[in-house]
């Protein structure tokens, strides 16, 4: 069946454009032959009728009409109309006077058994008044009109004015024609002519059937054939080969196959390479996504036997590695350091630079070192090997466990939100200062807050408040403040979940485009040294403002 749909195709379209001459044609040339014959007819009657018009006197016509007496010059005219009417198809040949109401005959040809005396009156038939009324002016348009009678079949009726000799219309001459088996002559035309189209189409068409198959659909069927038998011959060394020699654009086809035959091989061939090389890639990739996992705290709770603090964090890298990293740790036993950075671009250069600046800021990061100058100098050596370009924002807070001062350095990044006890999570404004690794011998002051037992740091990366969803709305801040605060009764651990929960749900099924990175520090109590309840000052804190960056 699949093999004969094309051909089937063509003998039903040749079918159908079959048909279509034939109504067209035969449309054509029956209106065409209707019109003529109809002109014929219409000039053939308004002769007669001219011929009236001109053969009676209109000076003594309204005296026949008015007296009812008859005179040589009447039989004259009588005569000449029924020798008129008895040698031509006229079925009615006639004279009469219009009035407002009816008509009166004058004269009449007696020829055709019916015919109206001189004096009589008639109704006018319907339209009869309104076309007399068209007529009946000088220059009157000579329109036939056509109509089917009964007994004589279809009539074609033509209408002239009589004038006298001061130029006034007195009557009117009128001829009914009568054209006897229009229709049948109609009827047998068109007969002859579909009967003609018919033939020279149905030998054409399968003229042009034989031509079409054996110079295209044939063609085509080996060519299908042998693209069959391409396919299944992809995995040896069997070529495309096709016979097809048409001379024409099929051939042109073919020859496309076989030079699509020999690309496909070899691009199959590069294929295979390139698969290779990026499942060997994909596997190292995997690898550096473990090795990333692992160089970021990623086991809860942190440290289980210090009740001084709680802390959560999360990264979801946008690709197979991220530029995005968090780190905490202790500085010593009573210091603890949370840091949150995002690398520009992502990828595995920003991978690369997130290593060298997480080791960095880890290393610098010592008791009795305030964390400007960490800040400074981790900037410059981190500009001293960035061939790249690439630049670091990062927050890094020291919270001192015994007095709650809590010192930070903002380079660039995000605003975090600060939780005071009983209270809602607020953005916390400071001032960024530059971004690490963007220029060489920045200056960075830390500014620095005082936190008490059950407040919070929450902390993330652009990618959370610049998540996009399909129709490209930014998650913002507003609704980040608004699920913090919704959960604001839960702990780090269970809030951090939540929000991106939320964060998932507005951006649906978009892409993510940026790593997505967030962090949760809740201080609980103080640090009691010798089991007192006594806090000391941290000789080492900066004095407590709201913020010092540059």
């Amino acid at each position: 069946m699949k093999k004969n749909k094309l051909g089937k195709k063509v003998v039903v379209s040749f079918i159908l454009l079959a048909a279509a001459l034939i109504l067209c044609v035969s449309a054509t040339v029956g209106i065409c032959y209707c019109n003529g014959r109809l002109n014929e007819y219409s000039d053939l009657a308004f002769s007669y009728a001219r011929t009236a018009v001109d053969y009676i006197d209109g000076d003594r016509v309204l005296s026949y009409v008015e007296t009812g007496r008859k005179d040589a010059y009447y039989d004259q005219v009588m005569e000449f109309l029924n020798a008129a009417q008895k040698e031509s198809d006229l079925q009615y040949y006639y004279v009469f006077v219009p009035y407002e109401d009816d008509l009166v005959y004058v004269w009449d040809a007696d020829n055709i058994e019916g015919a109206c005396p001189l004096g009589y009156h008639e109704d006018y038939m319907e339209g009869g008044k309104e076309a007399v009324e068209k007529i009946y002016r000088q220059n009157p348009p000579e329109e036939i009109s056509i109509a089917r009678d009964e007994t004589y079949g279809y009539i074609a009726s033509a209408y002239s004015p009589i004038f006298n000799s001061a130029g006034e219309p007195v009557a009117v001459a009128a001829v009914d024609l009568s054209m006897p088996g229009i229709r049948r002559e109609l009827f047998r035309f068109i007969f002859m002519i579909v009967i003609s189209v018919v033939a020279v189409i149905i030998l054409s068409m399968c003229l042009f059937f034989v031509f079409v198959k054996s110079r295209i659909v044939k063609p085509i069927r080996e060519l299908n054939k042998a693209t069959k038998d391409m396919v299944g011959n992809l995995e040896t060394d069997r070529r495309f080969r096709s016979n097809v020699h048409t001379g024409d654009e099929i051939e042109e086809l073919s020859r496309s196959f076989e030079y699509m035959d020999t690309e496909v091989r070899e691009y199959i061939r590069r294929l295979t390479v390139v698969t290779a090389e990026k499942e060997r890639i994909g596997a190292e990739l995997d690898v550096a996504t473990h090795i990333q996992s692992s160089m970021l705290p990623c086991i809860f709770p942190a440290f289980p036997d210090r009740a001084e603090f709680d802390i959560y964090a999360t990264m979801n890298p946008a690709k197979e590695v991220g530029g995005d990293f968090y780190d905490f740790f202790m500085v010593d036993e009573r210091h603890l350091a949370i840091v949150v950075a995002d690398v520009s671009g992502k990828g595995v250069p920003a991978a690369l630079f997130m290593v060298i600046g997480k080791t960095l800021l880890k290393d610098h990061t010592q008791p009795g070192v305030s964390l400007g100058d960490v800040f400074t100098e981790v900037n410059d050596l981190l500009c001293e090997s960035n061939s790249e370009g690439l630049f670091i924002t990062a927050f890094e807070g020291v919270l001192d466990l015994e007095t709650g001062e809590f010192v930070f350095v903002n380079a660039g990044h995000e605003t975090p939100f600060i939780l005071k006890a009983d209270e809602l999570y607020r953005p916390y404004k400071i001032r960024a200062g530059f971004v690490l690794a963007g220029m060489e011998g920045m200056r960075y002051q830390a500014g620095s807050m005082r936190l008490s037992p059950g407040d919070r740091v929450f902390q993330y990366t652009d990618g959370v408040t610049e998540a996009t969803n399909k129709d490209n709305e930014l998650y913002g801040m507003d609704r980040l403040e608004a699920v913090l605060n919704a959960n604001a009764f839960r702990a780090p651990t269970d809030l951090i979940p939540e929000v991106k929960k939320d964060i998932d749900a507005f951006v649906g099924e978009a892409p993510q485009f940026d790593d997505i990175t967030m962090l949760c520090m809740e201080f609980k109590a103080y640090m009691k040294e010798n089991g007192s309840g006594d806090r000391k000052e941290d000789p080492c804190a900066a004095p407590e403002k709201e913020e010092r960056s540059q």
